[in-house]
């Protein structure tokens, strides 16, 4: 012990002679100097960091202060505010496909997708997104000191819940002030939802790049059913890895064009290398085994990349414009009226109207809505087969058209139209429809936009039924058929020098009779029977219309649609009912609720006797009249009634028929109104072209759907006040004539007896001393001798085309490229003999005219005036412009 306490103090001794020497002062000095200086820097650091964090806090309080904060409810609702892209469907609830909109997204849940693709995403984004509370720090301190050093290398920090924050509350602005919104939003919506909620959100709202429709996408569900055509929740590994890759430059790792093309190798390689970096990211996070890496890095995901899928506007543009543009007006009412404005103010009001159509186009494009169509796919497809397939339209011209962005001129062609609709009876519905020859060549639907002369196909609805109704005539009353001439204003029937003297209403209606017609709705124009056309849905009618004699053949002046003509029809098929044609069946919301269904209503406009009895004079339009080719040319049997007509110099073509079931219209003509009438040996004459066009449609019809085309075996019921008399031919009396004729009359009403002179009214003219011959062939347009000068009451909105030199098509060989003005012939060389064809039925002819509606041009009003009527109106495209009128101007000579 001793030892030790020596040894200690020995060494004690040593230190302090050396603690004595002259230099270990110095180094006493020196040391405390450092220690003191260390203690000031460290006090000045502390001092400088609490400075600069009061100031950074202070700055960021400073550029997050007119930032308000929001209520729990109020940020719950901004992040799950996402577009989502609206859904057509057929009838049936068969999908068509998506609305047209900017970008595509349909929304899912959580547990619908793939556990996969949540580990790969939260590898990838996100490694601790279960443990922060919204931000990581080191992260942002991390980005803070690349941004402000400008370092190459920006490694990022944003956490899942800020990147939810930037798209859905805030904007992609590169500001400090956006990120430290970011960064408070972010902490603060952690408490207002759960993890999954965010994460859900985050898989629905972050962009994909595109689809292979060529369409932009966002959302997870979106991107797997557009990139590999499989839904979130079937994906494999390597799929989810791509998936889950792409947000980082979603442009740059998408396997598709903007036109849905696949890209060459080399740019897809940046995709499947960006896969590859997600896959190891999956391996170091521990997400997935090293057989499962291992595995995947040798997957090739190139091969299930979905193939270039045609959108909805490519397989079906008419329907797919259409659905829209009809369930457009439905929202824009629905919000009209949230909005508290009466709803027929929308239908008055122009810029109320439009301003709501706007906002209901922004809603439907991008809330998710389910938006079901009356229109029937099989009906359809089988339609378009026979409109793609009909060789008899008759010659295509060119025509020079400007481009309204660029203003530069090019030729196009410019075929002969078609128009077609096909609808329920019973419920209104439009089962299908023609829209057009080809979208791309021309947008406009011919079945319910362009509004044409529809000829003779007026007078059943506007003359007969009406003079049925009024107690005026019964099916075989006697009307006139003479000559007349009414200041200046001399029509006459197809047949310029035929006039038959006194015949039956149903005769004329068979033949198509243009004087009959005309004098019997002279002599009823006092009831004002134009407003039955009002009752029928025709929605373009002028003042004019209700007070020109030439409206009873079809000359309108603004025209009538195709679905509109077809839809006035089929009220003859209800017993007298008008139900409104429809095309929307319901509109359901992304909850599912339905917020709109259609309900029919009926509507009174003849009665059942009245429907019937023109239905059974229009049954002989089929049988052996006008219409006579068309029910030949049926390969089935069923109880069809209906009407052809013709606009003058067969500028258009119709013929509109109906069962029990359904009512089938048509219609052909050229856009820039122009005579069908050419080429007829390769062609046949147009008013066969059309019967031979109803008949193909109609036989389409009962391929795909034969109840509807035999409206199941049922046939027209005849109401028992519909009674059979027999009645002198010449006056309509009971007795005291030498030749009578017996047809049907409703059993309360007997047509007053009439006399040659009272027939002859208001026109005057004579009787001719013997019956005219029946025309039994149909000559070229535009040979009357009796028609007048067009008149020319053109305007800046207007055109005149009556006076129209029609160009002459090209013979048979293929025009030259360089000789724009010579119209090309379409299809069928003019040389070329027609094919045979099935003939009619007996006591029919294949040449027969069809309705030979010829008058001048001038449109006398009951006052005796000439009101002319050479106008033609605008023609909305599908972007809601105007364009040439597709009316046929002085359509008051008509020839079936």
């Amino acid at each position: 012990m001793n030892s030790l306490k020596k040894l200690l103090e020995s060494w004690e001794q040593k230190i302090q002679a050396f603690s004595d020497k002259p230099f270990m002062k110095y180094f006493r000095i020196s040391t405390s100097a450092i220690w003191n200086l260390f203690v000031l820097f460290l006090t000045i650091a502390l001092i400088a960091i609490i400075f600069l964090g009061s100031l950074g806090a202070g700055y960021f309080a400073y550029l997050v202060k007119d930032e308000k904060l929001a209520s729990k409810q109020e940020m719950r609702d901004n992040i799950f505010n996402y577009d989502e892209t609206s859904q057509l469907y057929f009838a049936d609830n068969k999908k068509l496909g998506k609305m047209r909109t900017d970008l595509e997204r349909t929304e899912t849940d959580l547990k619908k997708v793939s556990p996969k693709v949540v580990d790969a995403v939260i590898a990838t984004e996100d490694e601790y997104f279960y443990e922060h509370d919204g931000i990581v720090p080191k992260a942002v301190f991390r980005g803070l000191l690349q941004d402000v050093s400008n370092s190459a290398t920006q490694t990022g920090g944003s956490t899942l819940t800020q990147q939810l924050i930037k798209n859905q509350v805030l904007t992609n602005e590169v500001s400090y002030e956006r990120k430290a919104k970011e960064l408070l939003l972010a902490m603060r919506l952690e408490h207002f939802m759960t993890k999954d909620e965010i994460l859900e959100a985050y898989l629905n709202i972050i962009p994909y790049g595109r689809n292979s429709s060529g369409r932009n996408i966002a959302g997870v569900e979106t991107a797997s059913n557009g990139i590999f055509d499989k839904s979130a929740s079937e994906l494999n590994l390597p799929q989810a890895a791509f998936i889950a890759g792409i947000p980082q430059s979603p442009y740059a790792y998408t396997p598709f064009t903007q036109s849905g093309q696949l890209k060459d190798k080399k740019a897809l390689k940046l995709g499947v290398n960006r896969m590859k970096t997600v896959l190891f990211r999956m391996h170091e996070t521990e997400s997935i085994t090293d057989a499962q890496y291992k595995k995947a890095l040798k997957y090739d995901i190139t091969k299930d990349f979905r193939k270039r899928e045609k959108q909805a506007t490519e397989k079906y543009p008419y329907v797919t414009y259409e659905i829209e543009d009809q369930a457009k007006k439905i929202m824009a009412k629905i919000i009209a009226k949230k909005d508290g404005i009466d709803t027929k103010r929308l239908d008055k009001e122009s810029k109320l109207q439009e301003k709501y159509m706007i906002l209901a186009d922004r809603e439907l494009r991008s809330k998710g809505y389910e938006i079901h169509s009356t229109i029937n796919k099989e009906l359809y497809d089988a339609m378009e087969k026979v409109k793609d397939s009909f060789p008899y339209y008759g010659a295509t011209y060119n025509k020079t058209v400007t481009d309204p962005e660029t203003g530069e001129t090019k030729t196009v062609a410019d075929p002969v139209q078609v128009g077609g609709a096909v609808i329920e009876n019973e419920t209104g519905r439009l089962l299908s429809f023609i829209g057009g020859r080809d979208f791309n060549l021309e947008n406009l639907n011919h079945a319910t936009q362009a509004k044409r002369s529809n000829g003779s196909t007026m007078k059943p609805l506007l003359v007969y039924a009406p003079a049925i109704e009024y107690g005026k005539i019964g099916a075989g009353s006697p009307v006139a058929d003479v000559k007349f001439n009414h200041g200046g204003w001399e029509p006459s029937n197809f047949d310029v020098n035929e006039q038959r003297g006194i015949v039956s209403a149903r005769a004329a209606l068979t033949d198509s009779l243009n004087l009959p017609a005309i004098r019997l709705y002279a002599q009823i124009m006092g009831n004002r029977p134009a407003t039955f056309l009002d009752q029928m849905g025709f929605s373009h009618l002028d003042a004019d219309d209700y007070t020109n004699y030439s409206t009873s053949i079809g000359a309108l002046k603004y025209g009538v649609t195709v679905e509109e003509n077809t839809n006035a029809f089929s009220t003859f098929a209800n017993g007298g009912d008008f139900v409104d044609a429809y095309a929307i069946e319901k509109i359901v919301d992304r909850n599912g609720k339905v917020i709109y269904k259609h309900k029919s209503k009926k509507k009174k406009v003849f009665s059942e006797e009245t429907s019937y009895i023109i239905t059974d004079m229009m049954r002989d339009v089929l049988k052996s009249g006008t219409g006579a080719r068309a029910k030949a040319g049926l390969k089935f049997s069923a109880d069809f009634a209906g009407k052809t007509g013709t606009s003058q110099e067969y500028r258009d073509v119709w013929l509109v028929g109906y069962n029990p079931k359904i009512t089938l219209g048509v219609w052909m003509g050229y856009d820039q109104p122009k005579t069908l009438d050419q080429y007829n040996g390769a062609y046949f004459q147009p008013s066969t072209r059309i019967n031979m066009f109803w008949a193909q449609v109609m036989n389409s019809i009962y391929d795909a759907n034969p109840k509807l085309a035999t409206a199941e075996g049922k046939s027209f019921t005849r109401p028992a006040n519909v009674v059979s008399r027999s009645i002198c031919a010449d006056s309509g009396a009971s007795s005291g004539c030498g030749k009578k004729i017996t047809d049907l009359f409703n059993g309360s009403i007997f047509p007053p007896t009439v006399t040659s002179n009272s027939l002859l009214q208001p026109f005057g003219g004579t009787m001719p001393s013997g019956k005219g011959n029946k025309s039994k062939e149909e000559t070229a347009p535009g040979t009357a001798n009796n028609q007048a000068p067009p008149v020319n009451n053109s305007s800046n909105n207007t055109t005149n085309n009556s006076n129209q030199t029609t160009p002459k098509p090209a013979r048979p060989s293929t025009p030259k490229p360089e000789i724009d003005e010579k119209p090309e012939v379409d299809e069928k060389p003019t040389n070329e003999k027609p094919p045979a064809e099935k003939p009619p039925s007996s006591g029919s002819s294949n040449n027969k005219p069809n309705d030979s509606n010829s008058s001048n041009t001038s449109k006398p009003n009951s006052s005796g005036g000439n009101n002319s009527n050479n106008t033609t109106d605008s023609k909305p495209n599908s972007n809601g412009g105007t364009g040439q009128s597709s009316v046929s101007g002085d359509s008051n000579s008509n020839r079936e």
